[in-house]
Order: C-alpha cells, then structure tokens, then sequence
C-alpha cells in the first residue's frame, strides 16, 4: 500500500507531477490564446511586449469588461460558497496538507479571467493552487498519512513551477522553501520525480526555449560581486515597497463608495489607463520578456518601473486574482537596467556587466517578494545556463532577502496571511506552534518584591540559591522590571547600596510575555532581552504578573514537540523512508 511505501510515493507524485505539466501546459495556451484574442495582438507577440491591435479603446474595455464578470462571479459564487480559498502554504501550515478542489478551481479559473482580461498579475498563483489541489484531493482520496499529503501538495506546487519555467530544480525548491518549510531526505525524491515529470510533459506539449538567453554570458569579477550586492540592497527595499503598494491599493478601494463587485472593473480601468502610455503593465511579464523591456534610456526605463508596480498594486488592491512572481521577475529586471543607465550615464567609467545586473536584479528583487532565494538562483542558473551568472545572483538575492526580513518580516504570500489575521510567517506547520503557548509553559509562583524595598530586604527575602530571578512591582502589582539575584547575592558587591530601593536596579521593564503567545513568539523574545526568565502578565494594558517562563524549559518544550511531530510524520518508516 502507499502508507507504507516509499517507492510507491515516488511514483505517485510522477504521476501527479506528469498531470500538472499538462495541465500547466493547456492551461498556459487558454491563457495566452484568450489574450491574442481579446487584444488582437501582433502574431507571436505576447500581451505586455507591444502595443495591441487597434481599435484604442480595446485596451480599455477589455480590461474593465474583465474585472466586471469578475467581480458579478465572485459575488454569484460567495453565495454558495463564502469560505476563504486555502492556498497551498496555508493548507500545509495550518490544515495538514488538506485543501478543497472546487474552491481551487474558482481561484484558477477566476486567475486564467483576470490574466485573460490584461491585469497586471501573473498565473503561477493558478499553477500552483490546480496542481497542490489535484495532489491534495488524490492524497485524501487514498487515505495517506499527513505527512505524506502535505509532501503530495508541495509536489503539485514544485510541478507547476517547473513546468511554467522549465525548470525542475526551480520547482522543487520552490515546495522546500515555501510549501514544505524545509528540505529532508524523506522528501527528496517525491518532490524531484513530480519537478521532473512536469518539465518532461510541459516539453512535450510545447517548444519550452531558453527563457532568458542573452547573446553572450555575462562576465564577472572580483569587485562585480560588491556591486550584485549593492543592487540587492536596494532590491529589498523594492520588493518591501512593491509589496506595501498593495495593502495601500485594497484600502484606496475599499474606501470607495460603491460597491465591492464594481472594484475590479475600476481596477481595470486604471491599468487599461496606464497600459495606453505603457504597454509593459499588462498581463503577466514572462522571463523572456524581460530583455525586450530593457530597450530606452533612464526616463522610459523609470516609467515602465513605475507603471508597472502600480498596475500590479491596483490589479491585486481591487480584486484581480493571480500572484506577482512574474511581475517580480520583470519589477527587477527594469530596476536593474535603470540603476544601469543611471550608472552608465553618472560614471562612464562604470564597467559592470549590464546583463548580469539584469539577471541579479531579476532574481533579487522576486526572491524578495515571493520568499524563496534559492529558488531564484536556480532559476536563474538553469535559465541562462551560466554559473557565472547565478553566482552572482546569489550575493544579490542573500542581501535582497535579508533586508526585507529584518525590516518588513514577510513575504507576499505571508503578508497577505496576516492582514487576514492567519498567523503565518513561514512554511512550517504552525497549528501546533500556535497551541503552545505562554500560559502553557509558565510557572504561577513568580517571585516578586515591592519597587520601595530595599536591596537588604530583597537578600533577606529570597536567600542565595532560593530564586534565580525576581520581578519588581508597584503598589498596584504592575510589572516595572527584573533583578537577577547573582548581581545581588555577588560577595563583591559589599554592603554597598544595600539601603538602594530595588526599582532603581530593575531592568528590562518592557520585556514580557502575554498568555497567548505563541513558543516562536516566546523564544524570540528571549533572544531580544538575553535574560534566562520572563514574566507573564495578563495583557498588554493589565501589567500585573501571573507567572513567568524560562528559557531553559520553553526550547526543551519545543524541542520535544518538535521531535514529537517529526516522529509522527516519518511514522514507522525511519528517517530514510525504509521499513
């Protein structure tokens, strides 16, 4: 049986892998076939790379006439079915691989229509929710296990990654870094038979190219690798900046006064606007795409920058469905051919490769909003087929990704979670993260001492080797600080300032824990304070202390669960899947 089989797991997700690159494949035709269509576009051209056919107002009504049916279907259907789709990362974080086949299907469908009718969003967010949902409604119909269906889900995702890029190692890091949280032995070939299965089939169907193939490789050198840093300094902030663009678009919309259902077709009449000047915003920029946009000096260049970050934000803000992975890829590339010419055109000295800032740019900038860095170096090497030039890539995106972790803390995907109040930051399955929380780990006997008292009394109080630390309060029980009781009971301080009131030795007043924090939650605030206990109050406006955690007990408890829960997932088939 597949429960207990490994092998048979491995062939499985072949399986599902060979059927999401067809219908990756058909579904990229409909797509592409809907736009020539509508837009009348040049034969060979794809929407986005040249101005569409005449008449004009096509490129306005299309659009608006698109997000119109959007928003009446989006109404018609939450009538029957008013639940929230769940994504791939959400359904392996919070439901154990678990997600809905025919709500997949409105997201697919409602992506190929918003993609169809010209908005600036891509349709990887439609890839990836058909293939993880085909794995997830297969894996639930045969029974398997919740580890085994969350890695059926990261394969539907690593399959429709790799057949839309041609790209199987793309894919498959694709589902380690955002579907499955991590990369085991366990998961290795599954993940890899499904990448590869895709971009066989994908070939097949279809001629797949070289997606970005310049007419020579880039060249690289010592101080080159300084500069892929510096772009992928400035990338992060981009990719923080494009990301903020659409939490301000959905409140411009939400804010208007007409109803919810009108706002795509708004939506598309601000991007049908900006497509008249920039032809670039609509649709989803493709890799292959990005070269062609790099024609034009510095002003076209900043435009098309612009315009297209706004098209994205209003398509996404006012209720077009799809992703911005492709939109990231061309955000980057045109980011990076401007800071080019601007280089270029301010030091003529200036002797960076400009197709390798183009590639680093690229990849930086979409590993920044999409959340998954080796992914894009991958894509990148397997694209262009220079190391060199992935080498690259890699200064740029580690630099790009550390800085929109340190300052902004999501990616677009988790983003998206928490303005809908899903406490996810990450791919991990946090269902029983969220369950371990302070009230659980806490001790109630916290030792505590007036804020008046002296420092005698506090020895006199708790003796040496009685309490490792002590919370200070007011007259109200308010927390106002921590004494660690070594620095007291230490022989070389004296007598000194034993008549001192203890709330002048207080410190780390405004490090605490609440009841309902979660272990990350608590283990991250220890790293901030670097202190072995914390208290925990009742809320954040109630500062009176009902216990307090320590360190110590908080990562052992983590620990265990987290061996706990690997134990279950790898069942009785050990750690290299084996009997």
């Amino acid at each position: 049986m597949l429960r207990d089989s490994p092998l048979g797991l491995v062939l499985l997700s072949g399986v599902i892998g060979s059927g999401v690159g067809l219908a990756v494949a058909l579904l990229h035709e409909v797509v592409v076939w809907a736009q020539a269509t509508a837009f009348a576009l040049p034969e060979g051209e794809q929407l986005g790379q040249a101005v569409v056919g005449d008449p004009w107002w096509r490129v306005l009504a299309i659009p608006v006439l698109g997000g119109l049916v959007l928003g009446l279907l989006v109404k018609l259907v939450r009538r029957w079915r008013p639940n929230d789709i769940v994504d791939p990362i959400e359904a392996n974080a919070l439901y154990g691989g678990k997600m809905s086949l025919i709500d997949s299907l409105r997201l697919t469908l409602a992506t190929m229509l918003s993609n169809g009718s010209g908005a600036s969003v891509g349709m990887e967010a439609a890839y990836t929710q058909a293939g993880s949902s085909i794995a997830s409604a297969l894996g639930q119909h045969l029974r398997l296990r919740r580890a085994d269906l969350r890695t059926l889900v990261g394969c539907g995702a690593a399959a429709a990654i790799a057949a839309a890029y041609g790209a199987p190692l793309a894919g498959a890091f694709y589902a380690f870094e955002l579907v499955l949280g991590g990369y085991t032995i366990a998961t290795l070939a599954p993940i890899g038979a499904a990448s590869v299965a895709a971009v066989a089939v994908a070939n097949w169907l279809a001629d797949p190219g070289i997606p970005l193939l310049f007419d020579r490789p880039v060249q690289i050198e010592g101080w080159d690798y300084a500069a892929c840093g510096a772009l992928g300094f400035l990338a992060g902030w981009l990719s923080i900046a494009a990301m903020q663009a659409v939490t301000v678009a959905e409140r411009a919309f939400r804010a208007l006064p007409v109803p919810v259902w009108l706002h795509p077709a708004l939506g598309g009449l601000c991007v049908g606007l900006l497509a008249l000047v920039v032809p670039q915003v609509m649709g989803a920029a493709s890799p292959d795409t990005v070269p062609a946009s790099l024609t034009g000096g510095a002003a076209l260049l900043a435009t098309v920058l612009a315009a297209k970050v706004a098209a994205s934000a209003v398509s996404l803000g006012s209720g077009f469905r799809g992703g911005l992975f492709s939109a990231s890829l061309l955000l980057g590339g045109v980011f990076a051919g401007l800071l080019s010419a601007l280089a270029g055109g301010l030091l003529p000295e200036f002797g960076v490769d400009r197709n390798l800032l183009v590639l680093v740019g690229m990849g930086a900038v979409a590993a920044g909003i999409i959340g998954a860095p080796v992914t894009m170096v991958l894509l990148v090497l397997e694209s262009t087929q220079d190391f060199w030039a992935a080498s690259g890539v890699l200064i740029g995106v580690a630099v790009s990704t550390t800085i929109v972790r340190q300052f902004f803390g999501y990616s677009f995907a988790t983003w998206r979670f928490h303005l809908r109040g899903v406490p996810i930051r990450g791919a991990y399955d946090i269902g029983w993260v969220s369950e371990l929380t302070a009230l659980r780990l806490m001790r109630a006997d916290a030792k505590t001492i007036l804020n008046t008292q002296t420092v005698e009394t506090l020895r006199r109080l708790y003796p040496l080797g009685s309490a490792k630390m002590v919370y200070v309060v007011d007259g109200n029980g308010h927390y106002g600080g921590l004494i660690d009781m070594d620095l007291i009971h230490d022989p070389t301080q004296g007598e000194d300032g034993a008549d001192r009131p203890v709330g002048e030795l207080a410190r780390h007043a405004g490090s605490f824990l609440l009841p309902g924090d979660d272990v990350r939650t608590v283990l991250n605030r220890f790293c901030g304070a670097e202190v072995e206990a914390l208290p925990v109050l009742t809320a954040r406006g109630d500062r009176r202390i009902v216990g307090y955690v320590t360190e110590a007990y908080a990562l052992r408890r983590y620990s265990q669960e987290l061996e706990r829960r690997r134990g279950e997932e790898l069942g009785e088939r050990g750690l290299y899947g084996g009997d």
